[in-house]
C-alpha cells in the first residue's frame, strides 16, 4: 500500500508558488533569446542613458560617478514600472488556475512579483559586472542599506500592482488608467536629476513621491558623500507600510468576489 505525504498548509502555498513561479518563466520567454532577453533589454536602455548622460554631464554628478548616478535611479524606476504592470496582470491571466483549491491569486501575485525582483537584481549584478571591465569604480558604502531601498520599492511596486489587479477584475478599463498614471514616475522620480539640483521651495513638488526618496537614499547607501538632503528613511518606510496594509486590506475583503467575476 502507498504511503500518502501529507504536506503541510505552507508547504502547499510554496509549492503553487514555485509552480506558477515556472510558469510565468515558460510563457515570458519562450522565444530563442529566454530569460537572457529579459536582462539584456533593461540592462541595454540604462547603459545607453547612462552613458550619454556621463558624456553630457561629466564624469560625476554630485560626488558619484555620473553613470552610477543614473544607474540606481533607472533600475529602480523600472523595477517599479515592471512589477506594477507584470502584477496588475497577475490574477487575469492565472484565473483559470484559481479553480484549484489550493492555488489563490495572492499566490499568483507572489510569484510574478518575485521573478521581476530577481530579474532586476540580475540586472544590477550584470551592470555592476560590465563597470568593473569598463574600469567604472563600484564602490557601496551601505550594501544592506541599499538592499532595503531595493526591496522597499519591490513592495510598494507588488502592492500597487495588487491593487491594480483587484480593480481591473470589477472595472477592466483600469488598465487604461494604470499606464496613465504610471508614465510620469519616469520623469518624477530623480533618475535624471537630483533633489540638490532643485531650490528648496519646489522641494514639496516632488518630495511627495517615496519613489524619489527610495533613489536619493540608494545613491546616499552607495556613496555617503552624496548625502540625504531633502529626503528621509522613515517617510519611505511609512509609505511602504501604507499601502502595503491598504493593499492587504483590500484583498481580503476583495478577492473571492474578484476571480469570480
Amino acid at each position: 500500500m502507498a504511503l500518502v505525504k501529507k504536506r503541510s498548509t505552507l508547504q502547499i502555498w510554496g509549492d503553487v508558488i514555485f509552480a506558477i513561479f515556472l510558469r510565468e518563466i515558460k510563457s515570458k520567454f519562450s522565444d530563442k533569446l529566454g530569460i537572457a532577453w529579459s536582462v539584456i533589454s533593461p540592462v541595454a536602455f540604462i547603459m545607453i542613458l547612462s552613458l550619454m548622460r556621463g558624456m553630457i554631464n561629466g564624469g560625476t554628478t554630485h560626488t558619484i560617478p555620473t553613470f552610477f548616478f543614473m544607474v540606481y535611479g533607472m533600475v529602480l524606476v523600472q523595477m517599479l514600472l515592471a512589477t506594477v504592470a507584470s502584477v496588475s496582470a497577475s490574477i487575469n491571466v492565472n484565473k483559470s488556475l484559481f479553480a484549484f483549491r489550493q492555488v489563490q491569486p495572492i499566490s499568483s501575485v507572489i510569484a510574478i512579483a518575485s521573478f521581476e525582483f530577481l530579474t532586476k537584481l540580475f540586472v544590477l549584478l550584470f551592470i555592476y559586472l560590465i563597470a568593473y571591465f569598463l574600469r567604472i569604480e563600484v564602490v557601496i558604502g551601505n550594501s544592506l542599506f541599499a538592499l532595503k531601498c531595493f526591496v522597499q520599492v519591490w513592495l510598494i511596486a507588488t502592492s500597487l500592482g495588487l491593487l491594480f489587479a483587484l480593480g481591473r477584475c470589477f472595472v477592466p478599463e483600469l488598465e487604461k488608467l494604470r499606464s496613465l498614471a504610471m508614465r510620469p514616475i519616469f520623469f518624477i522620480s530623480g533618475i535624471f536629476f537630483s533633489l540638490q539640483d532643485i531650490p528648496k521651495e519646489y522641494w514639496y513638488l516632488l518630495d511627495w513621491n517615496p519613489l524619489l526618496h527610495a533613489v536619493e537614499l540608494t545613491r546616499f547607501a552607495a556613496y555617503p558623500s552624496y548625502g540625504s538632503m531633502g529626503v528621509s528613511h522613515q517617510y519611505l518606510n511609512l509609505c511602504t507600510l501604507i499601502i502595503i496594509v491598504a493593499a492587504l486590506i483590500c484583498y481580503q475583503n476583495s478577492w473571492k468576489q474578484a476571480i469570480s467575476r
